[in-house]
């Protein structure tokens, strides 16, 4: 059976073929369409571009051929806890979450409606980036707003980027067993940054929030930081757009480096001394240690902690000066595990179907 995969973005849209073989998945081919940021107006064009692809490369030879298709979705509330068929209902639901994840479900519920028109009898699975976060206990996923905010508003930590948590976490117990990743936390470091705390396999916090601007600092984005400076900077003449764009664009490691969101470029100006790479690199594994310390504490103790994404994966050095901060947890396994959000997408999509 052959799965394709989509990940709709605003300006991009990445998408891969599998073909499940009894409980095997081999990939046979992945694209990428980039619009160089600019916002993809028409994704029915897109996905028929997409699929066009594989005739052309002659990964397939009909459209028959394919089987199911699965999405990522990034925001499925407190709605949706596993990978779900679509229905109308479900991409009603989609519609009305967009107004917690505004730049990424309507792309999302885009490349969907688009593939509703090119395969209408085909199944279709969303796989939704919160849901392998919603084990998490009210104590973890309330903030110190009136309850009211929760219960009206829907304002509660929803946490990200779960697909590839929930994938590195799961090659860790194959890797590892039971035993040894009882008590798991997984680092997702890229330009995007996330942590889980995984107890039993249940994500028992995570650290992004409302929205992904919370919790580890990123390539743009602050992280965690005291509201109240909102405040000040609206007082101090800034306008509430400005201060959104800086928090979202112009910080994290680009914000402290005043140089650049890439560590690549972090790391070969630290080794000629550069005092803001230094500064920086340096900040940013501290707060990663901070994460994992206190992670340590929910959990009870660490077994197991896993690194990924493209830093995680690749920046030796930031996964050494995190661990010297941890010398205090003892024994522990320290994996680094690539990631393949789009492998347990379509796995949640032969499962689901």
């Amino acid at each position: 059976m052959k799965i394709i995969v989509l990940n709709a973005g605003s300006s991009s849209l990445r998408f891969e073929l599998f073909e499940s073989v009894g409980k095997n998945l081999h990939s046979l081919f992945q694209g990428h369409f980039d619009n160089h940021g600019e916002p993809i107006k028409d994704f029915d064009r897109a996905v028929k571009d997409a699929v066009q692809s594989l005739l052309d490369e002659k990964i397939i030879k009909n459209l028959a051929e394919i089987k199911a298709i699965g999405h990522r979705v990034v925001h499925g509330g407190e709605l949706y806890t596993k990978p779900t068929k679509v229905t109308p209902a479900v991409i009603s639901a989609i519609k009305k979450l967009s107004k917690l994840a505004p730049l990424h479900n309507p792309p999302n519920l885009a490349g969907i409606l688009a593939c509703k028109k090119l395969f209408p009898k085909i199944p279709q699975v969303a796989v939704f980036d919160t849901a392998f976060h919603q084990t998490m206990p009210e104590e973890a996923f309330l903030y110190g707003l009136p309850y009211s905010f929760y219960k009206k508003l829907g304002i509660r930590r929803y946490g990200f980027h779960g697909t590839s948590h929930q994938y590195v976490f799961e090659e860790a117990r194959k890797k590892l067993g039971i035993a040894k990743t009882q008590k798991t936390i997984t680092c997702h470091l890229g330009n995007g940054c996330s942590m889980a705390a995984i107890l039993d396999g249940k994500v028992v916090d995570t650290s992004m929030g409302f929205t992904p601007l919370e919790g580890l600092p990123m390539g743009t984005r602050t992280g965690d930081f005291d509201p109240a400076i909102i405040f000040y900077l609206l007082e101090n003449g800034m306008s509430l757009k400005e201060i959104q764009s800086t928090v979202n664009k112009k910080s994290g490691l680009l914000g402290i480096s005043e140089m650049s969101s890439d560590v690549r470029d972090l790391w070969a100006t630290y080794k000629k001394g550069d005092k803001r790479a230094i500064r920086t690199l340096k900040w940013f594994a501290y707060r990663i240690a901070k994460y994992v310390g206190s992670y340590a504490a929910a959990l009870g103790g660490l077994d197991c902690l896993v690194f990924t994404g493209g830093i995680g994966e690749n920046a030796e050095y930031i996964r050494k000066w995190v661990l010297e901060h941890l010398d205090f947890l003892g024994d522990k396994e320290v994996l680094v595990i690539k990631t393949n959000e789009e492998k347990k997408i379509a796995e949640a999509t032969v499962n689901a179907i």
